[in-house]
């Protein structure tokens, strides 16, 4: 079972299936909302289950995607596409040691100047 929840714990949840491997967004909306880039895991739906989430809000950021975060404290939480059984977790809002590691790197030609990507996973343009 893995935790996680957002600064404030207005949002707390347990998964308590496999997490896919992190991978790094760095697309313009994920850069936008979290101020660099996005380090999402993902799990199955049904094994996601809030403890609380009295201040979960979404945004539709896209017409086929939503983005979950806090809105008291303004975490990043999730990224759930319209019509999949499974969402995106902010891997820095798990709690404790998860044993993930990145595996890649999305819409890198987003990437802000700022910085390069240098820990030889894959990278690709878009998805």
């Amino acid at each position: 079972m893995i935790t996680g929840s957002c600064l404030c714990t207005g949002v707390s949840f347990e998964i308590s299936g496999p997490l896919r491997p992190v991978i790094a967004c760095h697309c313009s909306q994920c850069r936008k909302q979290s101020g660099h880039y996005a380090a999402f895991t993902s799990c199955l739906d049904a094994d996601l289950r809030f403890t609380s989430d009295a201040t979960l809000a979404w945004y539709r950021a896209s017409a086929n995607a939503g983005r979950g975060f806090c809105k008291a404290c303004g975490s990043l939480l999730f990224w759930k596409a319209d019509g999949r059984d499974s969402i995106s977790v902010a891997a820095g809002s798990l709690n404790g040691k998860t044993g993930l590691k990145t595996e890649g790197h999305i819409f890198c030609a987003d990437k802000g100047d700022y910085y390069d990507i240098c820990d030889g996973e894959y990278q690709t343009a878009q998805w």
